[in-house]
């Protein structure tokens, strides 16, 4: 198989090529190297790819029951969408420069070594769109899951998101606390098993 070069997906990604991805990733030891790598990753996705995600994602949100969709709809976009938007515009004025060493360097090779079979862990025969059915879009979650945890040391899911029985991710200071963070670690590929939030003790 043709090893794909940096910056270049595939119109649909087999797990070898997620693979080079992923171990590419791993090699970061500076925030400054990681936010160039996935920059470069992130800008290979075109303008349909992020039409086909953006839907992917809308149908999901859909699916939740309302008034819950609502309140939780901003909070998905600007997990996907404003983190994209900042990571690139981050990388266009050059702020990664002397942003430091990435933290715990131990969860961010675990997190790395779980993204290829995060990428194919989804179930997608369902999916009446094709589009809808290419492990690239996980691909795309995972490495804006890497720049918000990795680069800007935030939680994967953004600070005032709602999680049902009225809990969400909250800010104290610079330390972050969510309810669920620890309630997923029977599920390899969540990204919650990496996140830099504290666990939420019941009150």
């Amino acid at each position: 198989m043709e090893t794909r070069k940096s910056g270049q997906p595939p119109e649909n990604c087999e797990k070898g090529q997620i693979e080079d991805i992923a171990a590419r990733i791993r090699l970061a030891r500076s925030k400054e190297d990681l936010g160039i790598i996935l920059a470069h990753e992130i800008s290979a996705y075109t303008m349909f790819d992020l039409q086909i995600i953006g839907g992917r994602l809308n149908g999901e949100i859909e699916k939740l029951p309302f008034p819950y969709r609502e309140a939780i709809r901003p909070y998905f976009r600007e997990q996907l969408f404003g983190k994209h938007h900042k990571l690139l515009a981050m990388h266009h004025r050059s702020a990664f420069k002397n942003t430091g060493q990435i933290r715990d360097p131990e969860t961010f090779s675990q997190f790395c070594g779980m993204i290829p079979e995060g990428c194919f862990s989804w179930n997608d025969s369902g999916e009446r769109n094709p589009y809808f059915r290419n492990p690239k879009n996980r691909l795309f979650y995972y490495l804006i899951a890497a720049f918000t945890m990795f680069i800007l040391d935030e939680p994967g899911h953004p600070v005032g998101m709602p999680f049902p029985g009225g809990f969400f991710v909250e800010q104290r200071g610079k330390d972050y606390y969510c309810l669920i963070r620890d309630k997923e670690k029977e599920v390899f590929y969540s990204i919650c098993n990496f996140c830099p939030a504290h666990q939420t003790e019941k009150s």
